[in-house]
């Protein structure tokens, strides 16, 4: 079997430095890109030492392991263990999701395994590994597009949930729970009353209506028409205006419950001057929370638990 060096050096140095380039943007490394590629170099160098050295510690796991810290200390650097250990972790995280792709990829498209007469028979041509090369060209970047789109949906939604608090509102003697989250754009206060407005949506605000009551609450909205609305909730109701992302002036119907209860970090605030107003439709495609909570009042809470 003839093994083309310079070919699966290329090969391993394309698919590392791509690894690491990922591990550099998860990492929020703020050395140097070339740095990475030094890095890429390294690890590259693996290749060129298992066919030169098969049998050296480095073919071992705990070799493979040592060799890793060299591969991170080339491209990121030493500042302190806790760092170091943390740019390690993500470069085994990185290499073993985009690694599992890249295995699925290889065993859907390979036809160098095959199954004849109850045996699995398997062949190989002359510059290698066709799909190895289609890892580099086709399979490997889409992994790694893939790897990357899904970590920041990941990164982007746990800074969604660190801003959701738990959130009880009371209308009429009935307690509903829900999530809100921290808005800070949400300076919407009566004009009035000064009272900070907590938006809530559809789903949420059904609760305390029937449909019956709910479509007339509705009308009233479109209309700004109060006389329609449902007599338990007239005197609860006002209208209040805002100014929408466009720049377009509007008016939102509000409602004053006879409570709110936030809580944060383990505070527990209830607040009754607050108005909770209606978003018809929803807040959170993926209807994680339905309210948006009044940064304000977590003011309050700062101050009732300090």
């Amino acid at each position: 079997m003839t093994i083309y060096l310079d070919a699966v050096w290329l090969l391993n140095f394309f698919i590392d430095w791509m690894i690491l380039m990922l591990t550099h943007s998860f990492a929020k490394a703020t050395n140097h890109r070339f740095r990475v590629m030094v890095g890429a170099i390294v690890a590259s160098l693996l290749v060129p030492l298992h066919v030169l050295f098969p049998d050296a510690l480095w073919s071992t796991p705990p070799g493979k392991l040592i060799f890793s810290v060299f591969i991170v200390l080339a491209a990121f650097g030493y500042k302190n263990i806790r760092l170091f250990a943390r740019q390690l972790f993500l470069f085994y995280f990185i290499s073993f999701a985009i690694g599992g792709g890249l295995f699925g990829i290889y065993y859907m498209l390979n036809d160098a395994i095959h199954v004849s007469t109850g045996m699995i028979v398997t062949y190989q041509s002359g510059f290698g590994d066709g799909v190895s090369w289609l890892f580099v060209f086709i399979g490997f970047p889409l992994v790694w597009l893939f790897t990357k789109k899904r970590l920041d949906k990941l990164v982007v939604q746990q800074l969604k949930y660190d801003e959701m608090v738990p959130l009880s509102i009371c209308f009429h003697n009935r307690v509903h729970d829900t999530t809100a989250f921290i808005d800070s754009g949400n300076q919407l206060t009566d004009p009035i009353t000064k009272q900070p407005v907590v938006i809530c949506d559809e789903v949420f605000m059904r609760q305390w209506f029937t449909e019956e009551e709910w479509q007339l609450l509705y009308k009233a909205q479109d209309e700004l028409n109060f006389d329609v609305l449902p007599e338990k909730w007239q005197d609860q109701c006002r209208i209040v205006p805002y100014q929408g992302v466009s720049g377009d002036r509007a008016f939102m119907m509000v409602l004053k419950p006879d409570w709110l209860q936030v809580t944060v970090n383990g505070n527990h605030l209830t607040i009754s001057r607050v108005l909770v107003g209606i978003q018809f439709g929803s807040l959170s495609p993926d209807e994680s929370y339905h309210c948006l909570m009044h940064p304000h009042l977590l003011k309050d809470v700062a101050v009732d638990s300090a």
